[in-house]
């Protein structure tokens, strides 16, 4: 196993702990918070039981990810400094393939490793963690066919788009970011026209709206505020959890808003409405276009930086390869890049967080109240067994929502 490391190395193996060790103390700190007393706002909400009960999930939930992101980061080490990188990169070569295919071979082999690496956590956590706080309704057969439905999307989708960007990189010079770029935006506008329809469907049915009273009322606020609404969808996401949620995706004709079936089971007409104007919200306050906007921007800044590393022979001894390739060099350029997405991660959940807090308040404008949102958060809350009084230091490195508490009093 070899040891020594060059500058890339250092840098690299410090960004990798650096981000381990902020993730053990803001959990550290995060359980040390849940042992505060439940806040007035929910005494009408939770008994002490269910708000024991939400605490235990926390602990629960900060143990095991603890235990999954230790064992992570020992097996990238193991392979790191065993010169499993450049294993790979051999046996692929061997294949005598072209390089780009030689590419896609290499980063299937180690997707493929990934996989099979969380796939022990990913059944511990729905059939066990899950499961043990009454969450869980995933079968193992749709475990099974939700993972084969990935990989098959993976092959279809993944494969043509590592294929194309690994072909400019190889074969257009200097211009070859500026082309990649322009391809991934065209590709990522292109994925939310078609994803509503075609990629989500697979994964859950989503149904229109068959409630006519709660139909009229969801279309009675989208024509005040003036919001092309052609259908409320029902997704059921019951068949996997009993947890609840809302989103909105989708652009143009293809968008939609889609409630979750353990949602409209659980919340009141007025209370659905008022989520329905959180997420309207988001659309009419142009948070969707300034997020891809910002998201653009940042994909070219990255793709112009890799530019002038893929070529850097140091980056590449730092993981002991024998040769140059833009297939590696686009891994190992990511896990170098890590320190720079760390702060951009920490100022985009700023930036949600304040889109949420406008969300809010364009509900509450609109609705004439903001005690209807502020009831089906608190509901949200009991039925996903939330945290409620998460550590700041926590939720400033990993919400992208501020706390239950903080929107009940910025809406009331």
């Amino acid at each position: 196993m070899q040891i020594s490391l060059n500058l890339f190395g250092i840098i690299i193996l410090s960004a990798l702990f650096l981000q381990f060790l902020l993730g053990l103390i803001s959990n550290l700190f995060n359980l040390r918070s849940l042992g505060t007393s439940l806040p007035d706002e929910f005494n009408n909400i939770f008994n002490e039981e269910e708000y024991k009960k939400s605490q235990n999930y926390t602990k629960d939930k900060t143990k095991f990810g603890f235990i999954v992101s230790t064992v992570e980061l020992l097996a990238l080490l193991i392979f790191w400094f065993a010169g499993g990188f450049n294993y790979i990169d051999v046996w692929a070569r061997g294949a005598g393939f072209s390089s780009v295919i030689t590419g896609i071979i290499y980063m299937g082999l180690l997707v493929f490793a990934q996989s099979m690496l969380s796939l022990p956590f990913s059944l511990y956590s729905t059939f066990v963690l899950e499961e043990r706080y009454g969450f869980n309704k995933t079968s193992l057969k749709t475990f099974i066919l939700d993972r084969i439905k990935g990989v098959v999307l993976g092959v279809m989708i993944g494969v043509p788009v590592l294929y194309l960007v690994l072909w400019f990189f190889e074969n257009s010079g200097a211009s070859a970011w500026f082309y990649v770029w322009m391809f991934i935006t065209f590709f990522s506008i292109a994925m939310q026209y078609v994803a509503p329809v075609w990629i989500m469907p697979l994964f859950n049915k989503f149904l229109p709206l068959e409630d006519k009273e709660l139909k009229e009322a969801i279309m009675d606020y989208a024509r005040k505020v003036k919001y092309s609404l052609q259908d409320v969808f029902i997704m059921d996401g019951s068949k996997r959890s009993t947890k609840s949620n809302a989103f909105f995706t989708g652009f143009g004709k293809n968008k939609r808003i889609a409630l979750f079936d353990t949602l409209v089971e659980k919340q009141s007409k007025e209370e659905l409405v008022a989520i329905l104007a959180h997420e309207i919200g988001h659309y009419k306050k142009k948070h969707i276009i300034k997020g891809m906007v910002i998201s653009i921007i940042h994909t070219g800044f990255l793709l112009y930086l890799l530019s002038l590393f893929l070529t850097t022979r140091g980056l590449y001894d730092a993981f002991y390869m024998e040769q140059v390739s833009v297939y590696a060099g686009l891994l190992f350029f990511g896990m170098l890049y890590a320190p720079v997405e760390l702060l951009l991660s920490i100022v985009m959940h700023v930036l949600s967080r304040k889109h949420e807090y406008e969300a809010d308040r364009f509900a509450r404008e609109t609705t004439g109240s903001g005690e209807f949102l502020i009831s089906a958060l608190k509901k949200l809350s009991k039925d996903n067994l939330s945290n409620l009084t998460p550590h700041p230091f926590y939720v400033f490195l990993n919400y992208s929502h501020p706390t239950v508490l903080q929107r009940v009093r910025a809406l009331r």
